[in-house]
């Protein structure tokens, strides 16, 4: 029960795609893919995705799965695409109804975007139980980042997503609409009921001062005993605090605009219009804190 993992960093921004696979059966999943982004020039390219789909054919694994622990705020998913190249279920949980219907008003989604997961082809329910191979797997349902985050446990390891990162980063800002971080304190100490020597990967790493190489992997163990936020002895009321506080002094992510639109969408982009040019809308003054105009602060400083 204990599946071989090979992880994917990008840079650009700091995600950890994943391909999960049973030695037995050669039977894969693909979590977390990235399609890069140019925001200045708003061009998509490939080459996250094509080194993992060139890693799962020279190791002739079977693409059984395409996870999404969540609707990424922070990069564009390549599930389409690795969809397309090595086949596989593209599945995310039953909670992106709630997420579709919290984003669709902000972006003035009309007719093109369903709410209710089909562009999905399997949405979890919290405790569902599936297969890779020979190895079993949980799909569990961790709200409170997003309201459709899932932690896929499969045999001795599992997926967490943005819900913690690292012991020495904390844990995920809970300020997106649908977040809470109440609800995102319950799920974490979910995982941490886990047995202590699971393996647990993030979906991100930002490499905090004092540390000069990335990580993604530690343990429900460690996590306990180490998280600069939600350690053993952290009261609920005590991180509900911290986390909203340090959540209020947080900027919006940078792709978050253009990844959401396209993320609640499966990872595919909005319908091209009639010039058959594809559009990704700006909405004006609708997240994040208002700022005050550059003209009523003073002089400026160079």
């Amino acid at each position: 029960m204990k599946p071989d993992i090979e992880a994917f960093f990008d840079t650009n921004t700091n995600t950890v795609t994943y391909v999960v696979s049973d030695p037995a059966t050669k039977a894969c999943a693909v979590i977390d893919p990235v399609l890069d982004f140019d925001a200045a020039a708003a061009r998509t390219a490939t080459k996250s995705a094509d080194k993992v789909i060139e890693f799962v054919r020279q190791m002739d694994f079977k693409c059984e799965w395409i996870l999404e622990t969540h609707v990424h705020a922070d990069h564009l998913s390549a599930a389409p695409y690795i969809r397309r190249a090595l086949g596989g279920k593209l599945a995310i949980g039953s909670e992106i109804t709630v997420t579709q219907n919290t984003f669709g008003p902000i972006f003035n989604a009309g007719v093109d975007l369903p709410r209710d997961g089909r562009q999905f082809d399997h949405l979890f329910a919290d405790n569902d139980s599936f297969d890779l191979g020979a190895i079993s797997a949980q799909a569990l349902h961790t709200p409170g980042h997003t309201p459709a985050c899932m932690t896929y446990v499969i045999g001795d390891a599992a997926f967490v997503g943005d819900t913690l990162f690292m012991p020495d980063y904390g844990t995920a800002r809970a300020d997106f609409p649908g977040g809470d971080a109440r609800t995102l304190y319950r799920s974490i100490r979910r995982i941490f009921e886990l047995p202590e020597e699971t393996r647990l990967f993030m979906c991100h790493d930002y490499l905090p001062e004092g540390r000069s190489q990335h990580q993604w992997e530690t343990t429900v163990k460690e996590q306990k005993h180490s998280n600069i936020h939600i350690h053993a002895g952290v009261d609920e009321n005590a991180f509900v605090a911290m986390r909203e506080e340090r959540d209020n002094q947080l900027g919006m992510p940078r792709l978050i605009l253009p990844s959401i639109q396209v993320n609640i969408r499966g990872g595919n982009m909005p319908r091209a219009e009639g010039n058959g040019t594809i559009y990704l809308k700006l909405p004006v003054n609708v997240l994040g804190e208002p700022q005050t105009p550059p003209e009523e602060t003073g002089p400026r400083t160079q």
